[in-house]
């Protein structure tokens, strides 16, 4: 029953930035492609980044250019730099392994807005 633990949420400005870190524990982690997810009021879950185990990035359309997404095998972390951010980039954003799976943690909740 191994949880991640999301954070660095926060309130932003348009054209703002954020950077999010995950802690996802075990040692399963250094094999795992690792995504960041989020859910917007009244949508579905989204995958937007996800960084496989040799560190290759993939990105939805809609964040490409604004956001990078890294990993520190050592510290099992995930981090999400986002940078230029929008009012439709406001979501709970969640990480979480794309093909083997931690338990969901609580998420970590970015507001844009001025």
């Amino acid at each position: 029953q191994v949880q991640v633990v999301e954070s660095g949420g926060g309130l932003v400005q348009p054209g703002g930035s954020l950077r999010l870190s995950c802690v996802a524990p075990g040692s399963r982690f250094s094999i795992a492609r690792m995504g960041w997810y989020r859910q917007a009021p009244g949508k579905q879950r989204e995958l937007v980044a996800s960084i496989d185990r040799s560190s290759i990035p993939d990105y939805a359309d809609s964040v490409k250019g604004r956001f990078t997404i890294s990993r520190d095998d050592a510290k099992s972390e995930v981090y999400l730099r986002m940078n230029s951010l929008k009012p439709e980039d406001t979501a709970v954003y969640y990480c979480n392994g794309v093909d083997i799976k931690w338990y969901w943690g609580q998420g970590t909740e970015v507001t844009v807005s001025s």
